[in-house]
């Protein structure tokens, strides 16, 4: 009579499984843990032999500069979403106001001049990368710590909004700078996938970032490193009920609150 239990447990774990299939993809840890390693463990445009994490770990110091019109608009989108990370990473991100006191660089710009400053801010080897492309960010590491030093982000205000892009570039390139550099498949829904169709961070985006932010996951350590903590991490998540937050957290982000539809 001993197949009565095991029985009972098969069943068990099966509508476990079936249980888990139907979560969404920011409420499984497995799935986050893998869209992490993709997201920041993998460089677009770069092949690095040891894939290791990257982070600020010290506070980011924006400076605008504006070669189009309606400056006032462009700077309070930016300055939305970066509040918005800002409270997500717990990482200080101030304004300043000469660009020697910066370590972030944002340019509005036009299309007409973002090669130019592409060449002159990311190099000439970055220049390859533009096709395609509709805006762009780059950033510096440390090379022994792979801590994050400096950033820019570039955006052509008329291509992007000949694209209907210009909100999707304020928030995927600043948030790729902040260590998120990855586009990938295996995140779904997420900014760093193109088949998401929202240009917003999605509940999955908070997830990640809060992550990689979390002071146990240091910059430089590659996968193997990563596999215990990460999970230790999503555990409490789960238990603490960051998990489901994540949905309300992308739905009252300061910039849909401002200019969401």
């Amino acid at each position: 009579m001993r197949w009565r239990p095991l029985c009972w447990l098969m069943i068990t774990m099966s509508f476990s499984n079936v249980a888990l299939a139907e979560l969404p993809t920011w409420e499984r840890p497995a799935f986050i843990q893998n869209a992490f390693f993709h997201v920041a463990l993998e460089y677009e445009f770069t092949s690095v032999k040891t894939p290791r994490l990257a982070k600020w770990t010290h506070p980011i110091r924006v400076w605008f500069e504006h070669d189009v019109g309606a400056q006032a608009l462009h700077e309070k989108m930016a300055r939305l979403h970066l509040a918005h990370l800002e409270q997500l990473t717990h990482v200080p991100i101030t304004i300043v106001n000469q660009r020697a006191d910066a370590n972030f660089i944002w340019y509005f710009t036009r299309q007409s001049q973002w090669r130019k400053i592409i060449r002159a801010e990311l190099g000439e080897k970055s220049l390859k990368n533009t096709y395609g492309s509709v805006c762009m960010f780059g950033v510096k590491l440390d090379p022994d710590s792979h801590e994050i030093r400096r950033a820019t982000v570039i955006i052509p205000v008329d291509q992007a909004r000949s694209h209907g892009k210009l909100l999707g570039c304020i928030i995927e390139e600043s948030t790729q700078a902040l260590g998120l550099f990855n586009d990938s498949e295996q995140a779904y829904p997420s900014i760093f996938n193109d088949k998401t169709p929202n240009d917003f961070l999605s509940p999955l985006d908070i997830v990640l970032l809060e992550l990689l932010y979390e002071p146990t996951l240091l910059p430089g350590m590659d996968s193997s490193a990563l596999q215990h903590p990460l999970k230790q991490l999503l555990l409490q998540y789960q238990q603490q009920g960051k998990l489901k937050q994540a949905l309300s957290q992308s739905k009252h982000a300061p910039i849909i609150e401002q200019f969401g539809l």
